[in-house]
């Protein structure tokens, strides 16, 4: 899956031991959508390497590619959204705001409406005005 939107927060990077005894880190960002209502996705990068190689940065317009898996812990349930790509947008597509794809227009609409093609006028017309 995938969202795209401005990233407005990054959060304190988080680690500990594992049970087998090895290191983990993970980071967690806070994407806004571009949507006629905007909504907050959190997501993380899980691994130092994958956090070093994404480099996020505040008020960065991305794309991200994610997987969403959930876990029940304790009779509770809890879902991640682990980010495994990001993109970068162009500088050209970052001041234009991106367009909704199940409202767009097909590449090959024409740009402006057919000028209507009306028979010549005829004298006996029926309409009473």
């Amino acid at each position: 899956m995938e969202v795209s939107g401005k990233i407005i927060a990054i959060l304190p990077e988080q680690g500990g031991i594992s049970k087998s005894g090895s290191e983990w880190k993970k980071q967690e960002y806070v994407l806004e959508t571009h949507d006629q209502y905007p909504k907050k996705i959190c997501f993380q990068f899980f691994g130092t390497d994958r956090i070093e190689q994404a480099a996020i940065k505040e008020g960065e317009e991305l794309t991200v590619f994610f997987d969403i898996e959930s876990r029940e812990y304790q009779g509770r349930w809890f879902t991640n959204i682990n980010a495994w790509k990001v993109e970068r947008r162009s500088n050209a597509d970052a001041d234009a705001p991106p367009a909704n794809p199940s409202f767009a227009a097909p590449k090959s609409a024409p740009t402006t409406a057919p000028v209507p093609d009306f028979p010549p006028s005829n004298e006996k017309d029926d309409l009473p005005f």
